[in-house]
């Protein structure tokens, strides 16, 4: 199990910030694009290496945003259509199967499931600075890609253009 440290609410175009890992140490960064059309993070190791960027998809019927891995598509995240008593989105994985997000998104307090199977848990009560929360990722599961639905979900559940 790998946990990560993540700021909530910083996350903009233009926002730059890293991700650290339990101890306080920088392990990714996460670049806020200012000058496109479409809302765009990309996710870097510290070495500058790609491993995900997170674009929103224009003209959706629902809210949506693509994870992008060496310009293809690998995940498209979207929200459910019937959700009445907690947050839930699904996470379509090009390479098949789903993700399924469900929790209360705006207190940073939910799970991702594969096939029932506990994928990564988010949550602010492991750490005590405000306005931070974890992400704890099992074992074995593409850190990346977690971190980048938990980056897209954050401005999709967040984002203070958005009409609620």
């Amino acid at each position: 199990m790998a946990r990560y440290k993540m700021r909530q609410h910083l996350l903009s175009i233009g926002e730059d910030f890293t991700i650290e890992d339990e101890s306080g140490r920088p392990v990714y960064k996460v670049d806020g694009k200012v000058l496109t059309i479409r809302e765009t993070f990309e996710i870097t190791d510290m070495h500058g290496r790609e491993v995900a960027t997170v674009r929103e998809k224009k003209l959706a019927i629902r809210d949506s945003m693509k994870i992008l891995r060496g310009g293809d598509t690998i995940a498209t995240v979207k929200k459910a259509l019937i959700s009445p008593f907690r947050d839930r989105f699904s996470v379509d994985l090009e390479a098949g199967g789903e993700l399924e997000v469900d929790g209360s998104l705006l207190d940073h307090d939910y799970t991702m499931r594969r096939d029932g199977d506990v994928v990564a848990r988010v949550s602010k009560s492991w750490f005590s600075i405000r306005d931070t929360y974890g992400i704890d990722i099992a074992a074995g599961q593409d850190e990346g890609l977690v971190l980048a639905v938990a980056v897209a979900l954050d401005e999709m559940v967040h984002d203070p253009d958005e009409k609620k």
